[in-house]
């Protein structure tokens, strides 16, 4: 049974190997304490990087409905996604305007989705580029 919490912290990552090439994500959830509730790491086969990122997203926004309704914090490296998601900046790819509508939907269940770039020093965003890149080595 899921742990059911007020607010989380969802951190992502998605990247590949080469641009286009094969793509990995990281997911991490953590509770507002700091304790981790989710963490998931898999390949999504051929993409761009921004897709990828797009794709760890729409993974954890999933993933977060399991643990709340209420608040969902998002952090990213990718100023791109961050940028799109809050109506910052326009989207003029049709492929990641379709991914940036399914991340939109999968807002809906919550109060509250707040967007934070964090910069790739940060430890969780470490450790969601850790968890992606064990899905490229197959582990």
């Amino acid at each position: 049974m899921a742990k059911f919490v007020d607010r989380v912290r969802l951190f992502t990552d998605g990247g590949c190997r080469g641009n286009p090439g094969p793509g990995a994500i990281g997911v991490l959830i953590l509770d507002a304490d700091g304790d981790e509730l989710y963490t998931y790491d898999g390949c999504i086969g051929q993409t761009t990087n921004n897709r990828a990122e797009y794709h760890a997203l729409i993974k954890g926004l999933d993933a977060c409905a399991k643990f709340t309704r209420r608040h969902v914090a998002c952090y990213m490296d990718s100023q791109l996604v961050i940028n799109q998601m809050t109506g910052v900046w326009r989207l003029k790819d049709d492929e990641l305007r379709t991914l940036f509508h399914r991340a939109k939907d999968l807002e809906r269940p919550f109060d509250e989705v707040i967007y934070q770039y964090v910069e790739r020093t940060n430890q969780y965003i470490k450790k969601v580029d850790k968890l992606l890149n064990e899905a490229f080595e197959g582990r």
